[in-house]
């Protein structure tokens, strides 16, 4: 009976040594916010987090807390999309996808409005789902390229905005918010977003560093540039714009089966027999190396799926570091964990971040000369 308890005591004992700990996150940075919302069924991320960046922005420059219509840059970026598509003879990315510049591209062409002047949803319509709109935009576009024997008129530009109207609304040239009246351009000069302050960061080695380039993924349609800077040097700019109160918007590979919103972290376990567990508990994660990183970004396992908005830095029991972040896809409690966001370890930012953008004076002083920002 001795021995027996003593097995039993060593079986315990293991148990308590080797069984891992339920993740217990504590805050360490929390910069302000808008609520989370969601989407819906739609491939607009780029504009829900872009957006949502930009109304943190609003609250750091003027302590206002707007709304931000998404869909009014959804509306103003499908056209340009088009536009690139048909000329370029259907050779070029026509999807629901996009980048945070070109939200950029958008305020600066087309101003901003509110989501109470703009929603995007028609009638009765509670939840935005692009399946439709964007069959039918798509197939009148491949039309026009399909049948090159007949001059392509000007008027199939006046069909793409008459479809965009029929499935989002027209865009409104004057609106009223808070018992005044604005233009899209008023209203972006009220808020005192400048477009131009905001910078595009990433970090590949098949680019020069401290230069700027075209990041050749699939939702880089408009060819937006980007400066490429050192691993370390990128991260270290996450983490200096939070510590100075700047939000960061954030593309990344979130098609990982170690993301989870449901879950509600982001990690890169060191032993891949662990991926799943790695999401209740912590286990010990990968060491990310520049040359690790480009390598799987080239093999096509690091891919830009989704952008999301970094607002904060959290630590679990260990003291080890995550980023507070973002999502679009709502606050339902069995999908999405933290209220909507997603704890990002030191790791997985550092393999799955595609890019960055920040205000330029969120970038450390070291960083921003070599840029010349």
């Amino acid at each position: 009976m001795k021995k027996l308890l003593f097995f039993f005591g060593i079986f315990l004992t293991t148990l308590t040594t080797t069984a891992q700990e339920a993740y217990k996150f504590t805050t360490e940075i929390d910069l302000e916010t808008t609520p989370v919302i969601s989407q819906g069924r739609t491939g607009t991320c780029w504009s829900f987090s872009t957006s949502s960046f930009l109304e943190s922005e609003i609250i750091r420059l003027t302590g206002k807390k707007i709304d931000l219509s998404e869909m009014y840059t959804v509306r103003n970026t499908y056209p340009k999309k088009a536009e690139n598509f048909v000329m370029r003879q259907g050779k070029a990315q026509f999807s629901e996808g996009g980048l945070a510049h070109d939200v950029i591209n958008s305020v600066r062409a087309y101003g901003l409005v509110p989501q109470e002047a703009y929603s995007g949803l028609i009638a009765s319509e509670e939840k935005h789902n692009h399946a439709e709109l964007v069959t039918v935009l798509q197939s009148m576009l491949e039309t026009y390229i399909d049948n090159p024997a007949q001059q392509l008129s000007p008027k199939w530009k006046k069909a793409v905005s008459s479809v965009l109207d029929v499935y989002l609304g027209s865009n409104p040239s004057t609106f009223q918010y808070e018992g005044k009246s604005y233009t899209p351009q008023s209203f972006l000069k009220m808020t005192k977003l400048i477009p131009d302050d905001y910078a595009s960061i990433t970090s590949f080695t098949h680019a020069p560093f401290y230069s700027k380039f075209i990041l050749n993924i699939p939702d880089n349609w408009s060819n937006g540039s980007f400066y490429n800077v050192p691993l370390d040097e990128m991260m270290a700019t996450i983490v200096h714009a939070l510590e100075n109160g700047f939000t960061v918007e954030l593309d990344c590979d979130v098609s990982e089966r170690s993301f989870s919103s449901k879950d509600g972290v982001a990690v890169i376990p060191e032993d891949s027999k662990n991926t799943i567990k790695a999401l209740q508990g912590v286990y010990p994660e990968r060491s990310i190396t520049q040359a690790y990183r480009q390598a799987e970004f080239e093999n096509y396992n690091t891919t830009d799926d989704h952008l999301m908005h970094i607002t904060g830095i959290v630590r679990d029991q260990n003291g080890t570091k995550y980023y507070k972040v973002k999502n679009s896809w709502g606050t339902d409690e069995k999908r999405n964990a933290n209220g909507g966001y997603v704890y990002f370890s030191e790791a997985y930012m550092k393999l799955k971040a595609i890019s960055i953008m920040v205000h330029k004076d969120a970038v450390p002083k070291n960083t921003s000369k070599k840029l010349a920002l």
